[in-house]
């Protein structure tokens, strides 16, 4: 592809959400939760983790810990045999009481509103953040998991390999209504079409507007 002007890359950037959006009307956040509280816990779960593992064992815990009170009050080794089918889960189930003791002392057990409020909670990342406001609270964020930035460095939007250096370059391509769509969009079709090792080129919605950088091998 020949070198873009920034208003042309911003242009393609918007088209290739628009067509992924259009190709994929039901793409949403894989994680099951009923409140802000459950959004907050599934997401720091979800680390290194499947959302389908998530989803099989937070209704338990979800049953068990109903306010961020019950949570600050949990004892260590019962969290622990609650998510242990998730990896890391000795760390998380110490990471989850730290932030919903500092939730319960500090903003009265309920959800803090801003994504620099909740970075500031143990164990919650600036993409762990920015997924759960702008779920809970509809507040415009574009958090860069794995599937968003390999997706996004295919498809020429930025080369950048650190995830904030690459939120930073597609939000500065995209209009701010798109971000949390941009998101969702670029994880689904990461998992779906765009996948790591041999990519689904051959169907992909997206394909004339992509350099292929990187890619090696497709379908």
């Amino acid at each position: 592809m020949p070198r873009e002007s920034r208003e042309a890359k911003s242009a393609r950037a918007r088209r290739i959400v628009e067509k992924l959006d259009r190709a994929m009307p039901e793409a949403r956040v894989a994680l099951d939760y009923q409140d802000e509280l459950q959004l907050l816990v599934s997401v720091m779960l979800s680390a290194q983790a499947t959302d389908a593992v998530v989803n099989t064992v937070t209704p338990a815990l979800f049953a068990r810990y109903r306010t961020a009170e019950d949570y600050a009050r949990a004892r260590i080794p019962e969290l622990e045999r609650m998510i242990r089918r998730i990896g890391l889960y000795r760390g998380k189930a110490r990471n989850v009481r730290a932030a919903m003791q500092r939730i319960a002392r500090e903003y009265a057990g309920k959800l803090p509103r801003t994504r620099e409020e909740l970075y500031r909670l143990p164990g919650v990342g600036w993409k762990t953040a920015g997924v759960v406001v702008n779920h809970a609270f509809g507040t415009p964020a574009l958090p860069v998991d794995t599937h968003v930035g390999r997706v996004s460095r295919r498809l020429g939007l930025t080369r950048q390999e650190d995830p904030d250096e690459v939120e930073a370059e597609l939000t500065a391509l995209l209009p701010a209504e798109t971000w949390g769509r941009a998101h969702q969009l670029l994880i689904w079709h990461g998992r779906r079409t765009c996948i790591a090792r041999k990519p689904h080129c051959s169907r992909c919605v997206v394909a004339q507007e992509c350099p292929r950088v990187g890619v090696v091998t497709s379908d």
